[in-house]
């Protein structure tokens, strides 16, 4: 058995940045980062962004690499079966044993699958490099690709693929794309933009099934037409990966519970990123899937785990870029709720508040300066009741 003072289960950018933060306030203590996946930890958002429409990021640049560090040791297609809290061990699926001086869960989420459409060269439930690779060789050469799902994967990959010399079809549920997030006023220009810039919009539609033939797909829609094409990339979400958190007798509520300081209700374990169920200090508990949360709290719970007595008090922000629009977001984009519109150009830069009974819920900040995102913070921690007396003009433009 290899016993470790930090042991790190998960191998993407929370583990990364965890050693990075443990580094910060213990230079030498070993650490283990078991993996799953057959790579190590990748800046996971370029895989649909910056890879595809920037073209001095380069592949290179999205390796995190903390297998670097001289005590730090990166074990990958390892998957982690079971925690012994009483022995502070972790057995493996190929039944290595290691211990540990603490425990970081960092085991993300998996990505939401169809049952009778499994992955496989021409079908990609997209979260992985390796879905990169692939997608990278199918695409190109006018092909056709239909992507599914019309959150931020599933629209970040349409732009990607149709701006690379691809065929798009983009499926989703709403009637109008980004209708569930936007005002009605955005989401209309949201939709025209992917519209002019040739991607096919299938919108109040699903995928139930479909099948592989040879080098083409098939799919079944709710409505019991037919797609044929390439290729299909889904982007349905993900489901937090709890079970080993579960089993291990760790409270778990839609993700694993943690305290202020990312610790769960053993001392020894903490949980941080896609996976922990967290106290945020204006938000309230939540899970967040976010990149800039994987970045805070990974390095704060490896500050935590090597002594500090912080606590993990950063509300994090989520962000996308698609083709002319780049908009970052604070708390809550539901279109349900009542929003305050704020434009310098109308759909184009500005700010939109959402409102639940008077109280700002999120903000979102199109085309902007990112500095102004703490001033979004402060109106989603001012707990008075907004109007648009009170929000036009609070946070600046221009």
């Amino acid at each position: 058995m290899q016993r470790h003072d930090y042991l790190i289960i998960g191998g993407g950018m929370v583990a990364a940045n965890a050693v990075n933060g443990i580094r910060e306030h213990d230079k030498t203590g070993s650490i283990a980062i078991l993996g799953a996946e057959p790579d190590g930890p990748v800046t996971r958002p370029a895989l649909s962004k910056k890879l595809w429409t920037d073209p001095e990021f380069t592949y290179d640049k999205i390796w995190m690499t903390p297998e670097k560090d001289e005590n730090t040791t990166l074990y990958t297609d390892m998957r982690v079966e079971r925690i012994d809290r009483d022995e502070k061990t972790v057995t493996t699926a190929s039944g290595e044993v290691h211990g540990y001086g603490r425990l970081l869960l960092a085991t993300g989420g998996a990505p939401v699958t169809l049952d009778d459409l499994p992955a496989g060269d021409r079908v990609l439930y997209f979260r992985t490099v390796r879905d990169y690779d692939r997608l990278r060789e199918l695409s190109g050469g006018q092909r056709h690709i239909v992507v599914v799902g019309g959150s931020y994967i599933g629209t970040e990959i349409a732009a990607a693929l149709v701006q690379n010399d691809t065929q798009v079809t983009l499926v989703y549920p709403e009637e109008v794309l980004g209708g569930k997030m936007f005002p009605p006023s955005l989401a209309s220009r949201y939709h025209q933009t992917y519209l002019d810039q040739g991607v096919k919009l299938l919108g109040s539609r699903s995928v139930e099934g479909g099948r592989v033939n040879g080098d083409h797909v098939t799919l079944t829609l709710d409505d019991d037409s037919t797609l044929e094409a390439d290729a299909v990339v889904f982007g349905l979400g993900v489901t937090p990966n709890v079970k080993i958190a579960e089993n291990a007798g760790l409270d778990v509520d839609g993700g694993v519970v943690v305290n202020e300081r990312l610790q769960t209700t053993d001392e020894h374990i903490f949980a941080a990123g896609d996976v922990a169920c967290y106290p945020d200090r204006i938000l309230g508990r939540r899970r967040i899937e976010h990149v800039d949360h994987a970045n805070q709290s990974g390095i704060t719970v490896g500050h935590i785990m090597a002594g500090s007595d912080e606590t993990y008090d950063h509300t994090p922000y989520f962000y996308s870029t698609v083709f002319d629009m780049a908009y970052k977001a604070v708390g809550t984009l539901d279109s349900s709720l009542e929003t305050i519109e704020d434009w310098a150009t109308p759909q184009e830069q500005g700010v939109v508040y959402y409102l639940d009974n008077g109280r700002v819920q999120g903000v979102l900040q199109l085309n902007m300066d990112p500095d102004k995102l703490d001033e979004a913070r402060q109106v989603l921690a001012d707990t008075s009741e907004q109007s648009e007396e009170t929000l036009i003009g609070r946070i600046e433009i221009d």
